[in-house]
């Protein structure tokens, strides 16, 4: 009978936890004054080698801004500048976070784009980059993924406007 009740207890606070947190992030969305955002920002997520936030894997915008919102200084006005281009040049746009990183793609076509922080630059890559015109620089093991690495105040807003346009337009990642 007391490791029911008990049981009972941990899933309660378990649910009041989970719901004090989308109220917390609903307000951090809503630009609530900052009594209202205290609780949320003394839980700030962990940022881990790169200044890369460690982000649960979730679907939908609210995850991936919760990424973009825990990035240190410039990595997260370049992250806030793709964000906001993607959903400029793709309105559809279906966003996610996996592995510590957003993804962006399009229902039933797949996945086309990501972005990672790293130390001295953001990695966004391209999943079906080798199809690109001009590829993306970076390659690796994946034949399809080409990337770029964009360090501080280098950020190409026409070029990255045609990668993301083209990548967008091609079937992408059907990996998750």
């Amino acid at each position: 009978m007391r490791l029911s009740l008990q049981g009972e207890a941990v899933a309660r606070a378990a649910r009041e936890r989970s719901e004090q947190e989308r109220e917390e992030m609903a307000a951090r969305r809503e630009g609530a004054p900052d009594s209202a955002r205290s609780m949320s920002d003394a839980q700030s997520p962990k940022l881990l080698a790169g200044g890369n936030p460690q982000i649960p894997k979730g679907d939908g915008d609210a995850p991936v801004q919760a990424y973009i919102a825990a990035m240190p200084g410039w990595k997260g006005t370049i992250a806030r500048q793709l964000d906001d281009l993607v959903e400029h040049v793709v309105p559809d746009v279906r966003k996610a976070v996996r592995w510590n990183s957003p993804f962006y793609g399009i229902e039933g076509r797949g996945w086309f784009a990501s972005c990672h922080a790293f130390t001295r630059y953001v990695k966004v890559t391209f999943l079906n980059g080798a199809l690109l015109v001009p590829e993306p620089p970076g390659s690796g093991k994946d034949p399809d993924s080409r990337w770029v690495d964009i360090p501080e105040d280098q950020f190409d807003t026409a070029q990255m406007s045609a990668w993301i346009e083209q990548s967008a337009a091609l079937d992408g990642w059907h990996g998750f």
